[in-house]
């Protein structure tokens, strides 16, 4: 299957991904030069209007989150006929595809990365989220640390679900 012409103003050079609920492409931003990951709604999905719900609701909480070990939105067309998202390239293999490979993480590799996991959830859950499909194929091992990724099932937490009486204090955004 060839890459689409363009996913918004994005040209993709090449497909690194596939889900349930649609492809994601290499891209370079237009303007910048900015490595991107644009993920777009599969064609069948684009027509139906659960799952159009379904991705606007990921645009909408990925523009609520932000920290060290998230993957910033960094631009969405939720209404356009094949709704779409972008966000920051990340290389790296994902966790599943790193323990697959060379085996599971061990002594400081695996205190950081289960630290640096600990405190993305952090982040997510302050923002009021909850991702519902953390998996080691969500993660993405990166130099710099791991990226929690993959909101496409999360939902808006429920405030009346929550017994404490004042927000808590957001996590720092350095832990190191």
């Amino acid at each position: 299957m060839a890459n689409p012409e363009l996913i918004g103003p994005y040209r993709p050079l090449e497909r690194i991904g596939a889900g349930g609920m649609g492809t994601v492409y290499y891209c370079l931003h237009p303007d910048t030069g900015r490595p991107l990951a644009v993920k777009v709604l599969h064609a069948e999905h684009a027509q139906d209007p659960e799952h159009r719900k379904r991705f606007a609701r990921e645009v909408t909480l990925l523009r609520k989150i932000e920290g060290p070990y998230l993957v910033p939105l960094v631009d969405a067309g939720p209404q356009a006929e094949q709704p779409w998202l972008a966000t920051d390239y990340v290389a790296g293999n994902t966790l599943s595809q790193h323990v697959q490979a060379h085996g599971p993480l061990t002594g400081e590799n695996l205190m950081t990365f289960a630290a640096a996991t600990a405190h993305a959830l952090a982040c997510i859950h302050w923002a009021g989220v909850a991702h519902r499909d953390l998996k080691p194929s969500n993660v993405i091992l990166a130099g710099d640390g791991p990226r929690v990724l993959d909101f496409g099932i999360a939902h808006q937490l429920d405030a009346t679900a929550v017994t404490a009486t004042r927000r808590p204090s957001p996590p720092p955004t350095r832990h190191r």
